[in-house]
């Protein structure tokens, strides 16, 4: 690693008396008394006692999740390879990976003196012995006010607990800067959210990809920086794209900063959005470093409408509101996007987006014809097992399923199906069953267990279906995302009924 960059003049400022401070389990809450972000100066630790940490420590008995998020934004895990400036210094660190537990926690169970990174956040934990570490993603946007020029954000925030804090020796962040070699310009430091405040405390030392803090307590900790060249970036093209019933396509591109707590602002404001999307996975990587301070604009070929025209890329870690371009297209048709940087007018990133990057999840549920020119498609299997269950059922009876009165599912076939769903139940729930993420939301927050989600989930479309909730209309919701399992027991279903 590097040694101790030079330190700038100045420092944070205080803070007003009426400002929000921010207490150490990352919630905002009223203070009698102002709060501050202290400078301190190098070789001196904060005085607030480390057992502050200890009672807030993760239960043996936390629920694990079973399945990853859907995104890796949302996990905490979206570490971009390094670039050719940058030297991979961590292959002697080894690798662990941390149980996912419920709330976007992770934690990891280390039984031996050293030094150990972790696979999905970057994290690198320096032990003298035996320790569970708990951690946790946090918002940047949530802390704005406690950081104040000169200084500015340099990587992920992250709340850290540990079963034994004197055990745990320092911690280094991953940043999200390209320092080319030019490192001797930057100053990096870390902001310790405490509960009467935020201090601001020294690195020990930094790296071409990290930032190592000594341990003085634990509570929201993250890297800042500050330099007075400007400052190279690597950066992510993260694709998200509307689901309507409108035939056009509609796109929300962010242009964002390698710093998963950025990353993670982006996917929840998509979440939180009123209108619903779906990510669009094509590789994230900028190709070339961002450069703050420089304009960028996104070209479509063929033309698109694209608004606005052009942004000026910022580290927006500290926004609520990110920007992003806006693509329409009338046509729902292959078409290439590229990010360029205006000076220059030299491509940053690319991809070729294919109708079948999203057809597939029926998310406009397009009628629209195709002309007699085009390839005409093979029926999918649901289709042909419906046709076969209403044929079994005229031959019985001589009328369909709903002449028949079809009755809705039974909780013990929902049962069924539910544990039939694979890790991407939830966007199979929002594109075919029309849930909102706040139903997903309410589900998990009330229920642990994975299946039993599943089930309420299924519950609630056959309830809202008044009636109608049989396995032949859920056939028909689920449509090419069924798997042949869940077709085979829907049909196994339709038999019966």
């Amino acid at each position: 690693m590097s040694g101790p960059a030079p330190e700038p003049d100045s420092g944070a400022e205080s803070l007003s008396s009426d400002e929000k401070e921010v207490t150490p389990n990352g919630m905002e809450g009223s203070s009698g008394s102002s709060g501050s972000a202290e400078e301190q100066p190098e070789g001196e630790a904060s005085s607030e006692d480390s057992s502050s940490s200890s009672s807030e420590e993760e239960s043996d008995e936390e629920q694990e999740e079973k399945e990853s998020p859907p995104y890796c934004s949302e996990s905490g895990g979206s570490c971009l390879p390094p670039c050719e400036h940058c030297r991979n210094e961590n292959d002697q660190k080894e690798q662990v990976t941390p149980r996912r537990l419920a709330g976007g926690q992770f934690m990891v169970q280390l039984d031996a003196e050293g030094s150990y990174q972790c696979s999905s956040t970057g994290l690198i934990f320096e032990v003298t012995g035996r320790a569970r570490i708990s951690y946790c993603l946090l918002s940047w946007s949530k802390f704005a006010r406690l950081v104040t020029p000169p200084w500015i954000v340099g990587g992920p925030l992250f709340d850290v607990r540990c079963s034994a804090p004197g055990a745990l020796l320092s911690i280094q962040f991953p940043h999200c800067l390209c320092l080319g070699g030019q490192g001797s310009g930057v100053a990096f430091k870390v902001l310790h959210i405490k509960g009467g405040g935020a201090a601001i405390e020294p690195s020990a030392e930094f790296s071409a990809s990290h930032v190592k803090w000594v341990v003085s307590s634990l509570s929201p900790v993250g890297p800042l920086i500050h330099s007075q060249e400007p400052l190279q970036y690597h950066g992510a093209v993260i694709l998200y794209k509307a689901i309507d019933e409108h035939p056009s396509l509609s796109f929300w591109v962010y242009l964002a900063t390698n710093n998963d707590s950025f990353i993670k602002d982006i996917s929840k404001a998509v979440k939180h959005s009123k209108r619903k999307f779906v990510q669009i996975e094509k590789p994230p990587v900028c190709q070339k470093l961002l450069q703050e301070g420089k304009k960028y604009r996104l070209i479509c070929e063929p033309e698109a409408e694209i608004t606005p025209e052009e942004i000026e890329f910022v580290d927006g870690s500290l926004l609520k509101l990110k920007s992003y371009f806006e693509v329409y297209l009338e046509k729902p048709d292959d078409f290439t996007l590229s990010l360029v940087e205006q000076d220059s007018d030299e491509t940053v990133w690319k991809a070729r987006l294919r109708e079948r990057d999203w057809i597939h999840y029926d998310q406009n549920k397009n009628e629209q014809k195709r002309s007699t020119g085009s390839v005409k498609r093979r029926k999918p299997a649901l289709s042909i097992l419906e046709e076969e269950g209403l044929h079994s059922k005229k031959q019985k009876t001589g009328g369909t399923a709903d002449e028949m009165g079809a009755k809705s599912l039974t909780d013990k076939q929902l049962l069924v199906i539910a544990k039939l769903l694979d890790r991407h139940w939830r966007e199979m729930a929002i594109e075919c069953l029309q849930m909102e993420m706040k139903d997903i939301d309410d589900i998990r927050a009330s229920e642990d267990d994975v299946t039993m989600q599943k089930l309420l989930l299924l519950r609630k479309w056959r309830d809202r279906e008044q009636g109608q909730g049989t396995a032949e209309a859920l056939q028909r919701s689920l449509g090419e995302k069924a798997t042949y399992e869940i077709l085979q027991a829907l049909r196994g279903f339709l038999a019966q009924s």
